[in-house]
């Protein structure tokens, strides 16, 4: 996948069940490892460090769960409920369970 870096700002973010998430605001980049980290869907220029933080903890996509980017941006579901509901019907019972049967 490639694409500009200024062509990202400004487009609409859905996760893979079609949830719309917000647009690109801003772009936080490690510049020691050359890799984009953060995308925010709120613009960071804000007075007080507890508001960043703010942000970057309930209005931030982490960029590793992008999976693709073209018209709009599509995330994947990590963390979500119902990637947890799935795991838990493929393993219904615990492997560390000991059963005893008395008469």
């Amino acid at each position: 996948m490639s694409v500009k870096l200024s062509k990202l700002f400004g487009m609409d973010i859905y996760d893979s069940t079609a949830g719309y998430k917000g647009k690109v605001y801003d772009i936080i980049i490690n510049l020691e490892k050359g890799k984009l980290e953060t995308i925010t869907t709120e613009p960071l220029k804000v007075k007080t460090k507890t508001d960043a933080k703010k942000i970057l903890a309930e209005k931030s996509i982490p960029y590793k769960n992008v999976q693709s980017a073209n018209d709009i941006i599509l995330i994947s579901n990590n963390g979500s409920r119902s990637v947890e509901t799935e795991e838990e019907t493929r393993t219904p019972y615990k492997t560390n369970t000991r059963y005893r049967y008395r008469r």
